[in-house]
């Protein structure tokens, strides 16, 4: 799981250079896409219940899920969602970051993903053998209250292992305490979604895209990570 972790988060630092005033979503596609090939690696979402790309590329008020198009072009001011994952000899990986496009970015837009990621390693920094996931979940809705966001509930994180989507689900809030205990050799994917608005999301017609219901900016960050017995493995850094 390691190795695929290192696949995808290679393809994502790659990707993420690729992000630029009048790139197209499926620019990144394409480059995402022609890394896999050199690295012989299968894409984990290409075809998975008949997701049609190798990425997912969620701009702006898009939360989650968005497809890779050539119609949709960046611009100066954006943010852009990069969800990844790879299999490498069986074993999964899934990562995924936002990052924003060009040199300026609105100060409130830079502050949402500062406190989306802050809370992706608050909730890393719980991970370990008898926490819960009532433990995971409040660290991240503690740091994302705490800054006057919302964290989305109709999508929540996930196991992940031999395949992408196992048991449990890894939600995003919770209560201290509660929940299934972590154990060691568990793998986790962890990935807060943020909205800067109300935590309530729609899915589009194309019946992938999910977007904020008020229109507000959404942030994503997520890293597939190993409970051990001295604390948490991240394996897609």
């Amino acid at each position: 799981m390691r190795r695929a972790g290192q696949v995808v988060r290679e393809v994502l630092e790659l990707v993420r250079s690729q992000v630029k005033p009048g790139a197209t979503t499926l620019d990144l596609e394409k480059t995402a896409e022609a890394r896999l090939a050199e690295l012989g690696v299968k894409a984990a979402f290409k075809g998975y219940h008949g997701y049609p790309c190798v990425l997912c590329t969620s701009v702006n008020s898009e939360v989650v899920h968005g497809i890779p198009s050539p119609k949709r072009v960046l611009k100066e001011g954006d943010i852009v969602s990069l969800d990844f994952g790879a299999v490498v000899d069986g074993y999964f990986g899934d990562a995924a970051i936002t990052v924003p496009v060009g040199e300026k970015i609105d100060p409130e837009t830079a502050r949402l993903l500062k406190v989306t990621e802050a809370s992706l390693s608050a909730a890393i920094e719980v991970v370990r053998p008898g926490a819960t996931l009532g433990d995971v979940g409040f660290a991240v809705q503690k740091v994302v209250e705490a800054e006057g966001f919302s964290v989305v509930r109709d999508f929540v994180g996930h196991g992940i292992g031999v395949h992408m989507h196992e048991d449990p689900q890894v939600p995003n809030f919770g209560v201290a305490g509660r929940g299934m205990k972590l154990r060691t050799g568990m793998v986790i994917a962890i990935e807060p979604m943020v909205n800067a608005g109300k935590s309530d999301v729609v899915v589009l017609g194309d019946g992938w895209t999910a977007v904020t219901a008020d229109g507000s900016m959404s942030a994503h960050f997520e890293h597939s990570v190993a409970v051990t017995a001295t604390g948490a493995r991240i394996l897609t850094e």
